[in-house]
């Protein structure tokens, strides 16, 4: 074959690569409202830069017709290319090309962006879109799955990992997203499940449809397994880029500053947040709004474990990690969705360098059967846990209520936290006047020709005492007692004196977290 015949051969062979498994297929595609492999990468990466690797590529197998299927890329898209001018690896998985089930080489096509991710130092990011492993492959496709798992694996903490749900995502499928970072879903489109409905009716006699047993719907509030739900899969793709301004290439960098001007920091709004009465309700969210960079806030795992705020925003230009005790739903309590959520959340903050703001506002554990016999303890200290092991800037605010040991696990000075301010209408204390009140004057209240006056009484005793910040500040476990209006000037100060913080944990192999 002369050169120029060569040239035609490859630009035929590149044409029918690009067009996937045929226009037919892709016309189907978008009859489901679902773009293809090829247009999610083109609003995914910056115009122009997208390079992709084993275009030619195609599967191995012979056997069940195969033979005759043949198409080139082999049902995955993979390369590198930039987002906001940063490097990014990702692949695509295309379903018009028979299911975009694994097979040997499309697992190798994936494991060899990641190996590159690692070794170069930048995020990977799944597009999945896949009926799960093809079938006709046997083990050989189980391996590939599993070559995935194990560079996932090895990649956590080292480069942030990403992963789009953009149609279904089944069985073994659905393991290499529960390892990365973040898994955003669509609405109506998308799913993951280990067992479908028609296993799930043969083996427990239940009836459920695919989006009720593994939808995005499913996966946002009930099990916690999707971190974003989106409307559509542009809405998804924006979340992935505006998810990366947030986050450093690799746990050995930091994350963009993004151009910031002091002015005035200032903000008397913060002084009317929290009600008098200790009792009222309040929304978290006003409070971050309004210390953070104006519209930064975003937040993670929004419709799941609600009693809880995790997320993202910029301090003065800087990206921080937000966790916050939310009054407005269950009181603000800890319980065992919440802190898991809140654990996971910690650890990626502290793999990946961004500094940690707590607010909080907590009455305690939430009591209960059920939290105790599904294993609230264990599930309460990965929160602990997390707080004790991060190395990066930790800065504590409570606003409200700090009772118990919800008080020590949210980041207290006791576990390593680097500064700790308390607004004056905060109570430090290990329960509430009322119940505190009713154990430690039993007596005296049970003696007293008036009960209910004198439990008053003692609680008034009580809270002078112990229901306020001076007797922690006292100790020196609050650094600072200051007006909500002073919070967001303090934080850029202390935030600015610890930017060099280096803290170094005990030499070992690694911990054991209470999973």
């Amino acid at each position: 074959m002369n050169e120029k015949n060569s040239l035609n051969y490859l630009n035929k062979q590149k044409e029918q690569a690009l067009l996937g498994g045929g226009q037919v297929r892709i016309d189907a595609q978008h009859k489901k409202g679902k773009l293809t492999a090829r247009e999610r990468l083109n609003l995914l990466i910056d115009k122009g830069s997208f390079q992709e690797m084993g275009m030619l590529v195609t599967h191995r197998s012979r056997d069940f017709g195969l033979d005759k299927q043949n198409f080139l890329g082999d049902g995955v898209i993979t390369g590198y290319g930039t987002i906001s001018g940063r490097l990014v690896y990702v692949f695509s998985q295309d379903f018009t090309v028979l299911g975009g089930s694994l097979s040997e080489a499309y697992a190798e096509k994936i494991v060899k962006i990641m190996d590159l991710a690692m070794k170069n130092g930048a995020p990977v990011i799944g597009l999945n879109d896949s009926g799960g492993a093809r079938i006709q492959e046997g083990v050989v496709s189980l391996g590939g799955y599993a070559d995935i798992f194990y560079r996932n694996t090895l990649a956590s903490g080292v480069i942030p990992q990403i992963s789009a749900i953009m149609g279904p995502c089944a069985g073994g499928a659905v393991y290499s997203p529960a390892i990365t970072d973040f898994n955003i879903m669509v609405e109506n489109s998308s799913y993951m499940f280990v067992t479908g409905p028609n296993v799930v009716k043969t083996v427990t006699h239940e009836e459920v449809s695919s989006e009720d047993l593994g939808g995005a719907s499913a996966h946002s509030t009930k099990s916690g397994v999707s971190h974003f739900s989106a409307a559509n899969e542009v809405v998804a793709i924006d979340y992935i880029k505006r998810l990366l301004s947030y986050v450093p290439q690799n746990c050995e960098e930091l994350a963009p500053d993004f151009d910031y001007e002091a002015t005035n920091e200032l903000r008397p709004e913060l002084n009317k947040v929290v009600p008098e009465n200790p009792n009222t309700p309040y929304d978290i969210k006003d409070v971050i709004c309004n210390t953070v960079d104006k519209e930064s806030f975003f937040e993670v795992n929004k419709e799941f474990a609600e009693n809880i705020v995790v997320g993202f925003a910029r301090l003065a230009g800087k990206s921080i990690g937000i966790v916050a005790n939310q009054p407005a739903f269950l009181a603000g309590v800890l319980d065992i969705h919440s802190s898991k959520k809140a654990a996971r959340f910690v650890r990626f903050c502290d793999a990946f360098n961004i500094p940690l703001l707590v607010f909080v506002d907590v009455p305690g554990f939430l009591p209960g059967t059920d939290q105790e016999w599904n294993a609230i303890i264990t599930n309460g200290a990965k929160l602990l846990y997390a707080f004790s092991e991060a190395t990066v800037p930790r800065i504590t605010v409570i606003t409200r209520k700090a009772y118990g040991g919800a008080y020590d696990v949210m980041n207290s000075k006791h576990i390593g936290a680097d500064m700790n301010f308390a607004w004056p209408s905060s109570e430090i204390a290990v329960m509430g006047a009322k119940g505190a009140s009713e154990i430690i004057f039993r007596k005296e209240i049970k003696e007293a020709d008036n009960s209910e006056e004198m439990l008053l009484q003692k609680e008034e005793e009580y809270k002078n005492m112990f229901a306020n910040p001076y007797s922690a500040a006292g100790r020196g476990y609050i650094d600072e007692i200051i007006e909500p209006q002073y919070t967001r000037e303090k934080l850029i100060r202390a935030y600015k004196m610890l930017e060099n913080k280096v803290d170094n944990l005990p030499k070992k192999k690694h911990g054991n977290i209470p999973l």
